[in-house]
């Protein structure tokens, strides 16, 4: 049974991101608060089968990046009760239009790490390659004699060295390439939150990723999400903008 703890650990995988911009929260009903936890602002919602909290994966958001939210879910009722990634809508306010935003979802973000490591293994493969190139020529050089004449020699030993150590450099480049692959996979299973059945009493938590809101030229950016919980709906009314605005 995941705890309310897994919550805390996925804020701590939410990774860096540069300066840029704080977000808020709104209470829009007597059943929700707003609230600091540990210096951030978060959001408690209360409904009859189900509890929610919610907080900024990090301190600050990067501008023009996605939103990254980590979200406590407690199943108050004595039932199981389903959550549905599929059911989170989101949807950007501006100047009186509403405007869908996506919800990236776990599949989608594995399919976002597979599509970089294909780029980086082709990154990889060149880098090898040359390395591999340049060492098969590190055998032959270039003399001149003190009487002027020159002329090209080949070195066995030195062309030995060379091309092992590009070998063991090579390796070194794929083996990195590798566990930086396995490693953003493993990030993306411990920490993204999924479709969920919830056992009575039981806690679950994950990071949910939005799509970026629209630029309001510096301005505030306001959007609502809303998290479908068995048949209860949380709405969380979200401001982002420039930090110290």
């Amino acid at each position: 049974m995941r705890q309310l703890g897994i919550v805390v650990l996925c804020a701590t995988l939410g990774g860096c991101v540069t300066a840029g911009e704080a977000v808020s929260f709104r209470a829009s009903n007597p059943q929700q608060q707003a609230l600091m936890r540990d210096g951030q602002p978060a959001l408690v919602s209360r409904q009859k089968n189900s509890l929610v909290l919610v907080r900024p994966a990090s301190r600050q958001l990067q501008a023009n990046g996605r939103p990254v939210f980590v979200i406590g879910i407690n199943n108050l009722s004595h039932q199981p009760v389903d959550f549905r990634v599929g059911q989170v809508e989101a949807v950007q306010h501006v100047a009186g239009s509403d405007y869908t935003m996506q919800i990236v979802t776990y599949e989608m973000l594995v399919q976002e790490e597979k599509n970089r490591q294909i780029a980086a293994a082709l990154i990889t493969g060149l880098a090898a390659g040359a390395n591999a190139y340049s060492a098969s020529q590190a055998g032959y050089g270039h003399y001149t004699t003190p009487s002027g004449r020159t002329g090209t020699f080949y070195s066995p030993t030195a062309a030995a060295i060379a091309q092992n150590n590009a070998a063991v450099q090579n390796e070194a480049m794929i083996a990195a390439t590798v566990e930086t692959g396995q490693r953003n996979m493993a990030v993306l299973e411990q920490s993204v939150i999924k479709d969920n059945t919830l056992m009575p009493g039981e806690w679950y938590g994950g990071q949910l990723h939005v799509a970026p809101p629209t630029e309001q030229a510096g301005g505030q950016k306001s959007y609502t999400i809303v998290i479908t919980v068995g048949t209860d709906r949380h709405v969380i009314e979200v401001s982002q903008g420039p930090v110290g605005t």
